[in-house]
């Protein structure tokens, strides 16, 4: 089944505990649950340097996740991009988290994420 033929409930249902669990292994600075459901693309970039560095930032500036809102799933065939309301526990105002997710041998995997 392609993603432009899944309902939003459905997407929801897979993106929502990926992205959790994403926010909790960035939280503890966790590589191995971070990377988990990355492509082999994604797992080149996010090293587990990177992956503190950028951590480390975040935390320094914004605080940890809180909030997080559903706002808008793009559905193409062969991917789905998921938007979010994200809220920090330090920087007021609301950003954007964003994943996209493909297909790859019968799981679902992050082709790209960020929050802004």
């Amino acid at each position: 089944m392609g993603f432009d033929t899944m309902t939003d409930q459905e997407v929801w249902d897979i993106a929502n505990p990926i992205m959790d669990n994403l926010m909790e292994a960035s939280t503890c600075i966790d590589h191995g649950s971070h990377v988990r459901d990355f492509t082999e693309r994604m797992r080149n970039i996010v090293t587990p340097e990177y992956l503190e560095r950028v951590c480390r930032q975040y935390q320094a500036e914004k605080g940890f996740f809180t909030q997080r809102l559903p706002v808008a799933v793009f559905k193409r065939p062969d991917s789905v991009a998921v938007i979010w309301k994200q809220y920090f526990s330090k920087a007021p105002g609301e950003f954007v988290a964003e994943m996209v997710l493909v297909k790859e041998g019968g799981s679902y995997l992050v082709d790209h994420v960020a929050i802004f």
